[in-house]
């Protein structure tokens, strides 16, 4: 599997609640973790000199719910053509996991590159950038939160309506699968047929890299062979384990530990 997305430093607030426009919440303390939709969900990465690593800022409220705003730093360096060239020299990518917290031309660069060597594209729209639109007749699999579906219809200028009716509009843009995430609602995937997997029980801290633990665990599972349905199962399994510790990457479950929490 190939990753084409960003690596941030998350530094995080932890707050009774949320701050609304103009207001200020105070936490006890600021916690540094590694971040990013790219590295989260890869450990291979590349040093551009004379760049920052990006940063994160995260308020998470008691709730475990979170804001977040990114300063790009290095990520905004990402070069279209360095990603052409590096998918095309890599071996074995059964599948390219491409996130959009990096240039647009970058995203359309993996995206269309991935559909050149013919193998499968997931597509991480968050945030949703104009040029996901764009890109929706090069078949990604999606793999948006209920605000992303919502936000990437409205863009495509598709009716809005349910979280189904909008997957299954997208669906039919794209002719590939629809993943949304829930979060306590569960999963719905959009595929010949709308499934809709229960949330699984969890103890919620953070729920920050949630959606990246599942995106990176949905795309590992693609690419070692299982079907949809199948890899969704465990990508959501991970997600759930994923929240109970604090920062993006704290809670990621391993193979091991997503072994030892599957059903009997």
């Amino acid at each position: 599997m190939a990753v084409v997305g960003a690596v941030n430093v998350d530094m995080v607030v932890a707050t009774e609640t949320l701050p609304g426009p103009g207001e200020t919440v105070v936490g006890p303390g600021v916690e540094q973790h590694g971040g990013g939709k790219g590295a989260n969900a890869v450990d291979d990465v590349e040093v551009v000199e004379g760049a920052t690593t990006g940063t994160a800022l995260i308020v998470v409220d008691a709730h475990g719910e979170n804001q977040i705003a990114v300063g790009a730093g290095a990520n905004g360096r990402v070069d279209p053509e360095r990603v052409r060239a590096s998918l095309r020299a890599a071996e074995d990518v059964g599948v390219v996991l491409v996130s959009t917290e990096i240039p647009e031309d970058a995203v359309a660069a993996a995206v269309e590159t991935a559909g050149e060597l013919g193998v499968t594209c997931v597509l991480d729209p968050a945030p949703v950038v104009p040029v996901v639109t764009e890109l929706l007749g090069r078949g990604p699999v999606l793999t948006p939160n209920a605000g992303e579906l919502s936000a990437l219809a409205r863009a495509a200028g598709l009716a809005s309506g349910s979280p189904e009716d909008e997957a299954r509009a997208l669906r039919e843009r794209t002719g590939a699968p629809v993943v949304v995430t829930l979060g306590g609602d569960g999963v719905l995937v959009v595929d010949t047929d709308p499934q809709h997997l229960a949330a699984v029980p969890a103890t919620v801290r953070d729920t920050t890299g949630a959606g990246d633990t599942f995106t990176g665990v949905l795309a590992a599972r693609l690419a070692a062979g299982d079907d949809l349905l199948e890899a969704v199962a465990v990508a959501h399994r991970a997600a759930a384990l994923s929240v109970a510790a604090v920062g993006a990457r704290a809670g990621m479950p391993t193979a091991a530990e997503l072994d030892a929490a599957a059903d009997p």
